[in-house]
Parts: structure tokens; C-alpha cells; sequence
């Protein structure tokens, strides 16, 4: 990722093509990767003009610059609350809107496989409030292309909540659906944990959910039990798995996650709270001290840790 992003600061944009190019298939490590070169592009950017000037057909090189007027009018608007924002930025941001959505339009007919440009399109959805028949219609055209298209799900668990344009309800029905959908291997299942995340952020109700939903729960861990531990998703679904577990009471559950996890807690819900590493300390604790103890092969009691 350093030698591409050297390369394209330097001008050179061929690295960065070939990094996407290199995904193939994999729509969801095409769409990372894409992510990787809007980071790139936040540092210095004149690359992505000249790599669209050099091969105006390529619909990664639309993609991306698609995603880039949507991240900066993003930007402008900031991540709070509608009032929360100047009256100023909300303008400037509405009217950069159909740029970006028309950027991501032409994008999708570059290549018409390519499920980057919807992702963008659903995105921009929401901002732009789209009815739910609209949004409907563009989510239909992503999941014709990549059905578990994992950022995909996630932008559209935005639409689906009830500070944009659905409602607890719809949002919790969506993320039940990820997880009865995904298939062996996916990540997808993990929907349902930033689901019960956004009810905490909202109203503190995450935990209260999780506690009515232990059987869903139960469903999640074991489709991370199949995902590559490789995979860069799976590391933060862990902690947000382990943490909700805890709050449904599942403390065996809880604590084989806190084992999978290790000693790394830099991720949420943990970075959240004023001593990270404390609250990590203390949820692993809680875990192996309220778990049942184990009972070895002669019919010996181990303690959870």
C-alpha cells in the first residue's frame, strides 16, 4: 500500500490501477481497495485526474473519483446531527450531491458487473433522501451483482436506521436478514452487531436488544467461526461480538471471543470509553469469571482462563 501511494503522489497512477485490477472478482477486496486509494487520494489527489485522462473507460478510475466527490462533500457536512450542522455546510453539501451521484451513474456503465459505482449510488441515496422505493430500486441493482457485498449492507443499515430514514424496526429487520443470508465464509452476519451499536449510540438500547437476541447472537459467532482469520472485518466484529454476548448474559459465548480476540483492543466499543485498555481488562474478566468452569478429560475443573 506504501509503494502505491508513493507512486501515485509521485504522479504515477499505473500502481494503483493494478492494485484494484488485482482484486478481480472479489467485488468486496475491490471495493477495500478502492477505499485504500480514497486515502491515497485525501493526501494528494492530481494522480486520479491523470489516470481518468489516460484511460477514460476504466470504471475503477470512475469509481474512485465518483467516491471522492461524495467523501468531500462528506466532509463538508461532517458526521453530526442535521442540527448539529451550519446552515452553510448543509447547502454546500445537498449541492455537491448529484455530482457525486451522477459520477457514480456514469461509473456503473463502464462496467455493468461492477457493483462499486451502486455502493456509492446507495450511499448518496441516503443524503439525498430517496423514498424507500427508490432506494429499493438502486439496492436491487447492487445485490444483483454482489448479494453479501459487505460495505454495501452496511451503508444501506444507514438508510435503514432511524436518525436517516427508517426506523429501529426496519433497521433490526435488515440486519436479521444479513445474518440468515450470509454464506460460509462472509462477514456478512456482522451487520446485525453495528445494527445493536447504532441503538446504543441513539438511545443506549444495543445492550437491551442483545439480550432479547441471544439466539441471533449465537447465529452470528458461528458464521464468524467460518470467516478467514485473515480477514480485516473480522478482527473489529470480534470485539463488537464479544462485547454484546457479555450484555446478553452468553459469557462462555463472550469469553471464547475474547480468546479469539487476544490482547488487542484497540477497536470498538473499548476505544469509546476514557481508558480503552481498562474496559477491555474488565469485559475480558467479567467474561471469565461469570463463565462455567471447564471440566478436563479426567473430570477435572479448569478456570475459563
Amino acid at each position: 500500500m506504501q509503494a502505491v501511494a508513493d507512486a501515485a503522489w509521485g504522479g504515477d497512477w499505473r500502481p494503483a490501477a493494478s492494485y484494484v485490477a488485482a482484486a478481480g472478482d472479489d467485488w468486496d477486496a475491490r471495493w477495500s481497495r478502492t477505499e485504500v486509494l480514497q486515502e491515497i487520494a485525501g493526501q494528494g489527489d492530481s494522480w486520479v485526474e491523470k489516470w481518468r485522462y489516460a484511460e477514460p473507460e476504466n470504471a475503477d478510475a470512475a469509481t474512485l473519483y465518483a467516491s471522492l466527490l461524495l467523501h468531500r462533500a462528506w466532509q463538508i457536512r461532517g458526521s453530526g446531527y442535521a442540527d448539529e450542522v451550519l446552515d452553510s455546510d448543509m447547502n454546500r453539501f445537498k449541492a455537491m450531491l448529484p455530482t457525486a451521484m451522477g459520477a457514480a451513474v456514469d461509473a456503473s456503465k463502464l462496467d455493468p458487473r461492477n457493483p462499486g459505482p451502486w455502493v456509492v449510488m446507495i450511499t448518496a441515496a441516503r443524503a439525498m433522501s430517496y423514498s424507500h422505493q427508490q432506494f429499493r430500486t438502486l439496492w436491487e441493482e447492487l445485490t444483483a451483482r454482489a448479494p453479501h457485498h459487505y460495505s454495501g449492507h452496511w451503508q444501506a443499515l444507514q438508510y435503514w436506521c432511524g436518525k436517516w430514514h427508517g426506523s429501529n424496526r426496519l433497521m433490526l429487520a435488515f440486519a436479521r436478514r444479513a445474518v440468515d443470508r450470509a454464506p460460509a465464509g462472509s462477514p456478512l452476519a456482522g451487520v446485525y452487531l453495528h445494527a445493536l451499536q447504532e441503538l446504543d449510540k441513539r438511545g443506549g438500547t444495543g445492550g437491551l436488544r442483545a439480550r432479547r437476541s441471544r439466539a441471533v447472537l449465537a447465529r452470528v459467532a458461528r458464521s464468524l467461526g467460518q470467516v478467514d482469520p485473515d480477514d480485516e472485518a473480522l478482527p473489529r466484529l470480534r470485539h463488537l461480538l464479544a462485547h454484546y454476548l457479555l450484555k446478553a448474559g452468553s459469557h462462555e459465548a463472550a469469553l471464547e471471543q475474547f480468546r479469539l480476540i487476544g490482547r488487542w483492543c484497540g477497536a470498538s466499543p473499548w476505544t469509546g470509553t476514557g481508558d480503552p485498555v481498562a474496559a477491555f481488562d474488565h469485559a475480558r474478566a467479567v467474561a471469565a469469571t461469570r463463565a462455567k468452569p471447564r471440566t478436563g478429560s479426567r473430570g477435572t475443573t479448569t478456570m475459563p482462563l
